[in-house]
């Protein structure tokens, strides 16, 4: 899951897109625990257990994705861009404290918690990092508790459903009378160009996303210019 594959309908439908990295999912009727890839989710939005190797998961990992997705509609731009799976746990760690067993008892048992560098002495930050942009004490409580390290501590969905930012003022709205006034797709307006298509000039201070390519091409001064591949993908640090 990711911002960019959630969608919404001018009658206010949500729909999600793009299973790509998506993986069948049942409970084990056995105690045998299961064994599924954990090279799944987008980078950005991957949770602390799978990036330590963990195979035996279910829908926590989901939580994860929907807690990144939901602050990342106040801070308007992703709030873990890694570029690689070590500086994802890197980036996790200073928002949400160091990844230990004082924290998360059983994470000493993943196969990459001996293999990855952890930073020490890390303290948790969610709430701290996103008060500037979330003034709602109840949306900062239900975004701390989304990303828990400990998928064991972490939200489900019907509990966070049940939280009290839901169920007090202003109360969910249909949006579907606000949409329809729309006439076109902001989502062909706020991707990407298609590959041939002209690019768009990258807005200042923004980054490229985690699966960005680019080249060097020599310009006609004679020096390196770093030419953007036009799937590229640009987002500001949070």
């Amino acid at each position: 899951m990711k911002a960019a594959n959630i969608l919404i309908t001018k009658t206010g439908m949500l729909k999600l897109a793009d299973f790509g990295l998506a993986r069948a999912f049942s409970m084990s009727r056995t105690a045998a625990p299961n064994r599924y890839t954990n090279r799944v989710v987008t980078l950005w939005y991957r949770p602390p257990e799978l990036l330590l190797g963990e195979r035996n998961y279910g829908p926590p990992i989901d939580m994860w994705g929907a807690g990144c997705i939901m602050a990342e509609m106040w801070t308007r731009t992703p709030i873990l861009q890694g570029s690689s799976e070590q500086h994802q746990l890197t980036l996790i760690s200073q928002l949400c404290g160091s990844i230990s067993t004082e924290a998360w008892p059983s994470v000493d048992s993943l196969e990459l918690f001996n293999k990855m560098e952890l930073p020490k002495g890390q303290k948790r930050k969610v709430r701290e990092r996103l008060k500037p942009y979330v003034r709602d004490q109840y949306a900062l409580d239900l975004l701390d508790r989304l990303l828990s390290l400990d998928p064991r501590q972490r939200l489900d969905a019907d509990n966070a459903l049940n939280h009290d930012f839901f169920w007090t003022e202003p109360m969910p709205a249909d949006l579907g009378k606000m949409l329809s006034q729309h006439t076109s797709s902001m989502f062909e307006f706020l991707a990407p160009p298609r590959r041939g298509q002209q690019a768009a000039p990258a807005a200042p201070g923004r980054h490229p996303g985690p699966h960005a390519a680019s080249s060097m091409v020599r310009s006609a001064a004679g020096g390196l210019v770093q030419q953007q591949n036009p799937d590229q993908h640009f987002e500001r640090v949070f």
